[in-house]
Order: C-alpha cells, then structure tokens, then sequence
C-alpha cells in the first residue's frame, strides 16, 4: 500500500516546491519526486551493499537526463529516442557531483548512482536548479550514508533585484547568472556567470542564495524524520592496520616534508621524489607482506604526503614549487602561432599550457541546439581538448569526458560576454592543452583571449582567469590562500576556485570546496587575492597584444550583412533556390538568408572582396524597387518580332518595344542589331497600373536627330495681277 510523505517548501513569490517520497521508485534506496508548477523531476539513489575489492575512493556516479516526452517533443535523430547526454545534461549531471562527491564519509567506498530524471515541464521554470535539491532528498530519505542534506539554487540579479530560481525569461534580463549549492552550514560549490560584477556584489549573491539553501535543507530534514531515516546503514569499507600506519608515518614523513619545501619547480621530477620515499619503504619488505598491505601503504603515504604538503605551507609559508601564497608563475605568450589559423595564441604559466585557435565562419557554420527545453542556435562556440600526454600519461585518447565539456563551458562562459553584440561571424575557439600542472581552463581563457584579438575579433575588453586554492585547518580558522595553484595543491587542498573577469569585474566563476568550514571571510579574502592575480596576469598578456588587430588575416573570410524587406526574402532566392544559387555559382561568394523580427537578414561571405561587392550588387538589384524614369543596365534575354525583353533588374523583365529601340524606324527585328546576351543601356519609361508590366526604351537614351527641313515655296510674282 502507499503511503506517501510530503513536504513543501514556500519560495516566497508564490511559487511552492513540493517534495514527496513513498509514491515512485520504492524499490531504489531513496527516491523522491519534485514538483513546482509543472515541473517534474525523479531522483533516485541506489547503493551497493558493499565496496568492491581493492575500492579506497568514493565510485559515485550522477545521470541527469531531461525526456522529451516532458515538454510534448519527439527526440531528433532517425530512432526518435533519447540518446547519449546532450552537454546540458552533463553540466548539470556535474552540478549535482561537485556538491554531493564532498559530503560522503571518506571511509565510504560502496558504489553510488544517483539519477535525476525530468518527466515534465511547461519550459518556463528551470529545472537544473532543482535538481541538486532533488538528489539530495533523495539520498536524505534513503539509508545511504551521507553528511548532508545540501541543496543548490539559481541566484539572478535582475534590475538591481535578487531573485532565486528565475524563470527562463527572467533570466534573460540578468547580469548575474550564479548556481550555488550548499549545506545548512557550508557553501560546497559555486558556478556562474556574470557582466563585470565586483568581488562585493558576487559575495552578496552567494549569501542571498544560502539562505534560501537553509530553509531547502530544513525542509529535507523534516522529511527524513518523517520518513524514518535518521539512522543510515552500518557499513565497514575500509581494513586498517594502526601499527602499520604509524610505521610508515614514522620511516617517511620527514622525507616527505623535506621534498615539499625543496622548493622543486619540476613537477616530474617531485613526484618522482615524492615517489621513491614510498618504493624505498616497500623495498623493506617481503613480497608476502607487499602482497598483504601493499595498498594499505600506498594509502597511508598519501596521507604523509598531502600533510607534508599542507604544514609546509601552515607552518613556513612554502608551496611545493617555492613561491610565496600571492605569487603567480612565470608567463609567456605568443600570438600568431599558427600561420593557417584564422587567429591563434600560446599561452604558457609554469607548466601548464594551452594552444588556441580561432576559426571565423559564416551562419551556416552555426551550432544547432536541440536540447529538451532549449532550442536555436549558438554563435560562440568553445571546445576544450586534454589530451594525456599533457601531463605525460601513456594512455590512449578516449574523446570528450566530462571534465572537458565542463572546462569548455567554464571558459565558454567567460569570454562569450566581451563578443560584440550582433557580431557578423560565427566564431569558434578551440583550445588544446599541450601542457598541466593546474589551471588549464584559465589558461584557455587568456589563451582564447589573445587568440580572439589576434583574430582581428574586436572585443569588448581582454579576459583572464586564474585558480585559487586553498590550505585550512581546525574548521578554517587557520589557513592559506594560495593563487595560481598547482595540480598537487588543488588534489591535496581543500578548495579549487576559478575567477575569470576584465579589469572591470567578474565574467565567471568555478568554485569547489573539499571541507567543511569555509568561511565567508575566507571567500572574500580568496575573492580579492584572485583580482590581484587576474590583473597581474592581464599586464602580462597585454604585454603580447595590447588590443584586437584592425582588420582579419588574408584568409580569413570578409561578411557583409544587409537587411531587406521580408517581402524580397522569396525574390532573392527563388523558385527552389535558383536565384541565390545562381548568385553563388556566378559571383564565388556564400550567400545566406533567414527572416529575424519582420526582416531579411541576407549574409554574403568570401575571401575575395570583389566576390562580395558582385553579389552584394546583384542582392541590391533583386531588392531594388524600380523607378519609373530611372537609367538601368539591362541584358537581352530574347527577341521576339515585336521588340526584345529585357533584363534591366534581377528577376525583372521589361518590354522593350521594336518602336523604342531607335529614332529610326525599324521594320524588322533582325536589322534592329540586338540578340540575346547583349548589353544595353534602357530607361524604364513606364509601368503599367493593372498588370506591373514595365516598359523600357533605348531610343531615349540616344540622341535625338534633327528633322528634315521642308522645301520653301516660292510665290508667283503674277499671282496678284491675275487675281
């Protein structure tokens, strides 16, 4: 029988979020199913029972899938089903992660699914930002272990107003777009974008967004003890060995901390360093006793590591590669890489490196969404490439993960803002990481920004990023923020924060957080830490390119846009598209066209001004309203033996009548010295009121001869006297 429990929670505008568990799924661990307006998600958790063998991390895996079936639509593609997740659908999968991933015992190695699905909406409210509610509840009313409940909410600010899970449409008019997801405590996670807000404007946004948190997480808690499940299940992932722990503690640690403040720039070589002190205990044992406690090792050395790492930094202010907590590593960049390329950059910081490209194309080179609740098409595309041997890893490449589409958005969102407003070209920035230690998604965004004025892409103002981190002990109140962090300080800290922005304000932000305990204090200090970092590195790349080169490279293609009225639209391509392709094959230049706002927006591209100038010519022409009166060059298109019709218009036809071809008079058409092909000069004379026809004339146009002069008669000198 069914009995289900629910809980609502009053979002204050009128709307209500409605959480009921008892009814949907009853055989997963915990699941629940969310409702505001006609919004619908499920969330769903299911766990093993036990960790597999040899498991020391936290397998946890998160699916959120939209149907299409939830707004009335059929999927796309010749199976009409829904297929492999849309990169909307990982970005919020990743959403839901980032904020969940920190919050389960460490000693918790069963495997975890978590799966959000979206069975209905009206497409009005958003669903991303309900679904980290969802799976929280979910987990909340299951016996999963979990140190929770969390939730996550949108924060827009519109005319100068906060407001909390916007609307679609509201969330049009924002300047600050930010998802943050948190605790009843703790900000776990943070990720947006924003139009140059200030430090001080961000951290108020987040503030806003964790009081609604709070309620959201109360209400979670509510429902738990309703549901019974206060208690979660007894679980044992994890065989110890004290004495062993205390072993390698002992042999190693003074190593370790040695390495950590050796102040070794080298990240191979310190991890080789780091890596003999653990094969040099092994070394002292017996193959039985590795066979035994070899992972044991293994884990309790990476423990002496990362506390090496963090009381080097506590306690002597020393970071792995020697720099002070504010310093930023050496930069070097390069413009114009790539000779091919429509722009390209290099952009170097320490070891990580990033090779970008800018490639300029024409609206038939646009991205074509096609998502459940959002359809149209992208201008501004970014793709972001790891390949392992950025890091050194002998593996093969496997395509685009997660983590790439997630980086990609990361920079995407930081750039795409300083694009000029109804900029002509389609752009897409590709960067390729050639080299990691730390920061690669910042080093795309300077990357991409040099690349884009190397471009000739003029604009708005140059971007930068940078990666804080962070070190913190006894619930924050002693800590280190670190700027520009390194790959081992964001695996060994506690924070990875990613601030891009202008010299003017914030453009994106990434943060997550590994601890509890992060303090406002501590956001503000790492806010202002990471401005100083971003302007330093803005000198740094300005340094290489001060602003967008004034005009595109050779090869780039050149665009001309013109708007005609929507009546032409039908004229300029023409039955089956004959015109427009006629147009294309005669001049080499692309020609496209669609209807926006009552209007023809037509886009005419080629490398070649001169192709541009003759379709443009020939566009012009078909739009042009003829004139009577007006002098046009006109083409024979056939003689019949009245006169000849001619071409004085693109797609326009006129008569031009055997009596107007000349002030001579004509009898027959073959001495009028016309055929087809030939070009004259007409004057369009008149057109007819009833049926548009036009009439055109040559003769006028030539110069008139002068009338023959008639014979005096001479008077007869007798007539008089006769009469």
């Amino acid at each position: 029988m069914m009995n289900p429990i629910t809980k609502s929670i009053d979002l204050g505008d009128g709307r209500t979020i409605t959480i009921e568990t008892g009814k949907l799924a009853k055989q997963a661990d915990g699941a629940v199913e969310l409702r505001m307006g006609d919004t619908v998600l499920l969330a769903t958790i299911t766990a093993a029972k036990d960790a597999k063998p040899d498991v020391d991390f936290m397998p946890l895996s998160v699916d959120y899938k939209e149907k299409f079936a939830a707004f009335g639509r059929f999927p796309g593609g010749f199976q009409r089903r829904e297929g492999r997740p849309s990169d909307y659908e990982i970005l919020v999968s990743r959403l839901i992660d980032r904020a969940l991933r920190p919050l389960f015992p460490d000693d918790y190695h069963a495997e975890v699914f978590v799966n959000v699905i979206l069975f209905s909406s009206d497409g009005k409210d958003m669903p991303d930002a309900l679904a980290g509610l969802a799976a929280s509840a979910a987990l909340a009313v299951s016996d999963v272990p979990f140190n929770g409940p969390i939730s996550e909410v949108r924060v827009a600010r519109i005319d100068g107003q906060f407001v909390i899970n916007p609307t679609f449409e509201q969330l049009e008019q924002a300047d600050m777009d930010i998802m943050v997801g948190a605790t009843m405590d703790n900000i776990m996670m943070v990720e947006g974008e924003m139009k140059e807000v200030s430090e001080e404007e961000m951290l108020e946004a987040i503030k806003v967004a964790h009081e609604a948190i709070k309620v959201q997480c109360q209400a979670q808690i509510e429902l738990m003890e309703a549901v019974g499940k206060t208690v979660k299940r007894e679980y044992s992932h994890e065989t110890n060995d004290e004495e062993l722990r205390k072993d390698v503690w002992a042999k190693c640690y003074d190593k370790a901390y040695a390495v950590a403040t050796s102040c070794n720039t080298n990240k191979h070589e310190r991890g080789d360093n780091f890596a003999a002190i653990v094969e040099e205990y092994k070394a002292g044992l017996t193959e039985e006793e590795l066979a035994e406690k070899g992972m044991l090792i293994s884990r309790y050395y990476h423990d002496v590591e990362k506390e090496a790492m963090r009381r080097s930094i506590l306690d002597e202010g020393k970071r792995l590669d020697g720099r002070k907590t504010t310093e930023i590593r050496p930069i070097w960049s390069e413009v114009d890489y790539l000779p091919g390329a429509h722009g390209s950059a290099v952009f170097t910081r320490g070891e990580t490196q990033s090779l970008t490209t800018v490639t300029l194309g024409t609206k038939l080179d646009e991205k074509i969404i096609d998502d459940v609740l959002n359809n149209g098409k992208d201008r501004f595309l970014l793709h972001y490439n790891f390949p392992p041997f950025s890091t050194g890893d002998a593996r093969p490449s496997r395509g685009v993960g997660r983590r790439e589409i997630g980086h990609g958005n990361l920079a995407h969102r930081a750039l795409k803002p300083m694009i000029p407003a109804n900029y002509p070209y389609v752009i897409r920035v590709v960067s390729d990481i050639l080299e990691s230690n730390g920061s690669s998604s910042m080093a795309t965004v300077c990357a991409g920004t040099l690349a884009l004025m190397d471009a000739g892409v003029q604009i708005k103002k140059p971007v930068t990023g940078i990666a804080m981190g962070l070190i913190s002990e006894k619930k924050g109140t002693n800590f280190a923020v670190l700027s520009d962090i390194l790959g081992d300080e964001d695996h060994l800290g506690d924070m990875d924060f990613k601030v891009t922005g202008t010299v003017d304000g914030i453009t994106a932000t990434q943060m997550d957080i590994k601890v509890d305990g992060l303090s406002y204090e501590i956001l503000e200090k790492a806010l202002n830490q990471a401005k100083e970092g971003r302007l330093h590195i803005m000198g740094k790349i300005l340094e290489t390119l001060p602003e967008p080169r004034a005009d595109f490279k050779e090869n780039a293609p050149r665009i001309e846009v013109i708007i005609i009225n929507k009546e032409f639209i039908g004229a300029v391509i023409g039955p089956g598209g004959k015109i427009i392709q006629g147009i294309q094959e005669e001049t080499g230049a692309t020609v496209t066209i669609e209807e926006i706002d009552g209007y023809g927006r037509v886009e005419v591209s080629a490398t070649s001004r001169t192709s541009i100038e003759a379709a443009m010519a020939k566009i012009k022409g078909i739009v042009a309203v003829p004139e009577v009166g007006e002098i046009y060059e006109a083409k024979v298109r056939s003689v019949m033996p009245y006169g000849a019709f001619c071409e004085f218009l693109p797609g326009k036809d006129g008569l031009l009548h055997i009596s107007e071809i000349s002030w001579d008079r004509i009898e027959d058409m073959e001495k009028a010295g016309l055929k087809e092909g030939d070009m004259i000069e007409v004057k369009l004379i008149d057109i007819d009121p009833k049926t548009g026809k036009f009439k055109l004339s040559r003769k006028v146009l030539l110069p008139r001869p002068p009338r023959p002069e008639k014979p005096v008669q001479k008077r007869n000198e007798n007539e008089g006297e006769n009469n």
